[in-house]
């Protein structure tokens, strides 16, 4: 299993790349959520699905995608939606477009017998929006083998998320970790010209 540095590290390869003007795409950076993310992929089997948002590149590196497969999907303009469906990982760069997938993927499990669980990553806003709320929902009712895990840097982009939603009150038993995110939204914090 990696660990908390070599997450780091990778993300700084990453941001080099970035600040060169090697990614000619929005680049999502991870950090500040090195060791809850290395304590929950713990409880993951190589078998299990993983499915997360635009934020992914440590998700994909602890699901056990190689680190230059990763690097590779990256340069080539991939960094908010990276899926390796070999590996049981899918991201989307849409706002909750995760959930549905997820639901899916569970309900198939389910209807064949299968050992597998679905491990559904959100931040703090996608987890506010109505698909988020109507996939935990319609899970729970079905008894899918799904586990929602809450990723909360208290943003919603820039914004504060209880000042523009209120408190997260989900409406069943979530996984949630706080952190504080150590780059920008998007990009390093710098202004790169492609």
């Amino acid at each position: 299993m990696l660990n908390a540095e070599d997450l780091i590290a990778f993300e700084r390869e990453i941001a080099a790349e970035f600040e060169a003007g090697r990614i000619k795409a929005p680049v999502h950076f991870a950090g500040g959520n090195e060791q809850q993310l290395i304590d929950v992929f713990r409880t993951i089997s190589p078998r299990d699905w993983v499915l997360c948002s635009w934020r992914s590149h440590y998700h994909c590196l602890l699901k056990g995608v190689p680190r230059e497969q990763v690097k590779t999907a990256i340069l080539k303009g991939r960094s908010i939606a990276l899926c390796f469906p070999q590996y049981r990982i899918l991201s989307s760069a849409i706002v909750g477009g995760i959930c549905p997938i997820a639901t899916g993927l569970a309900w198939a499990i389910k209807e064949r017998g299968g050992p597998e669980r679905v491990h559904v990553f959100l931040g703090d806003m996608s987890a506010n929006t109505g698909i988020s709320h109507e996939c935990v929902k319609y899970c729970a009712g079905h008894d899918l083998p799904v586990r929602w895990i809450i990723e909360d840097n208290k943003k919603s982009v820039c914004t504060d998320t209880r000042a523009t939603w209120g408190e997260l009150t989900p409406a069943i038993s979530l996984t949630c970790y706080d952190y504080k995110l150590t780059w920008p939204h998007v990009g390093t914090g710098q202004w790169v010209r492609f």
